[in-house]
């Protein structure tokens, strides 16, 4: 089975990569992901974006879109589904060491046949839910991407931080940032506008570190 994608899918996420300066190699393995997600949805329904077009946008250059405030190299991505942010992360910085958790068994089941077929190896995919993880060490930067609200991401998930670590929290449109309503001990250290080529709608990263 062939792993390009459409024409014009191809040449969105060889543009993206260009305007987000990283390395065109990475189309390639990329483009696999895609097809093997697309592959895997005709029965497990990982995400409802079917075109390959809206694919590159909104799951691939939106993940990549954050390597700015990203720091390794422990990065743990809560609430991953088919693998965003994290495999986009994982083949863009394959010195870092990313841990993929999700407590969806389908989910999981894809996510280790993804790291496998494309022979991803700084990645270790964890079926759990989160407020139940409890690893041997903590990260430098906890990400989520449409998990849950700020504050419930932070509740949820702060225990994994390193001492020095922060969450990272995905947003659209609403930044959903209020410092007030954090749990004691955290704040909102900054929101950054991201951009995200070929896509107009608004998207935020909000950075939030223990006090």
């Amino acid at each position: 089975m062939s792993h390009a994608l459409t024409p014009a899918a191809d040449e969105l996420l060889r543009r993206g990569l260009s305007e987000l300066s990283l390395s065109p190699t990475l189309a390639d393995p990329l483009a696999r992901y895609l097809r093997l997600m697309e592959r895997w949805n005709r029965a497990y329904n990982l995400t409802a974006v079917r075109d390959f077009e809206d694919m590159v946008r909104l799951h691939l250059l939106d993940s990549l879109a954050v390597l700015p405030w990203v720091r390794g190299p422990r990065i743990a991505d809560i609430g991953t589904g088919p693998g965003l942010p994290g495999i986009p992360l994982a083949l863009a910085c394959p010195d870092w060491q990313l841990v993929l958790l999700d407590s969806g068994g389908k989910k999981a089941r894809f996510l280790r046949q993804a790291v496998m077929e494309l022979g991803i190896a700084n990645v270790v995919v964890v079926q759990d839910r989160v407020e139940n993880y409890r690893p041997d060490g903590g990260f430098d930067t906890v990400i989520s991407r449409a998990f849950a609200a700020t504050t419930t991401f932070t509740r949820l998930a702060g225990h994994l931080c390193a001492p020095t670590g922060r969450l990272l929290a995905m947003k659209g449109r609403d930044a959903d940032d209020d410092s007030e309503a954090l749990p004691d001990g955290w704040r909102v250290v900054a929101t950054h506008s991201l951009r995200v080529p070929g896509l107009e709608a608004v998207r935020h990263l909000v950075e939030i570190t223990k006090d």
